[in-house]
């Protein structure tokens, strides 16, 4: 059973996105939203810890990443860039959904 994971809180404030991941199996996702789209840029700490979760799929919110000015040539490989729409699509393509406060 597939679970979205949606996260939040930026993982250089606190260890929110860590636990997260700690918890995350393979086939689940995970959502960054709000200041957790911080995780998906490239060269930072936080992009090492997504390209070492293996079988965890990762996207972020397009209109998080444009609120903070992160264009998406400069997140992560791999993680996907979905619209409001597309956290619709997500939540139900998966079994269960769990928000990491």
């Amino acid at each position: 059973m597939a679970m979205l994971h949606i996260v939040n809180k930026s993982p250089y404030e606190t260890g929110t996105l860590e636990s997260c991941l700690n918890h995350a199996r393979e086939g689940d996702t995970v959502l960054l939203i709000e200041d957790a789209v911080y995780a998906a840029m490239k060269g930072g700490r936080a992009a090492n810890a997504l390209s070492a979760a293996k079988g965890v799929k990762f996207a972020a919110l397009s209109a998080d990443l444009k609120a903070r000015g992160i264009g998406e040539d400069r997140i992560v490989e791999g993680t996907a860039v979905v619209d409001y729409g597309g956290f619709v699509d997500l939540v139900v393509a998966n079994d269960k959904t769990q928000s990491w406060l």
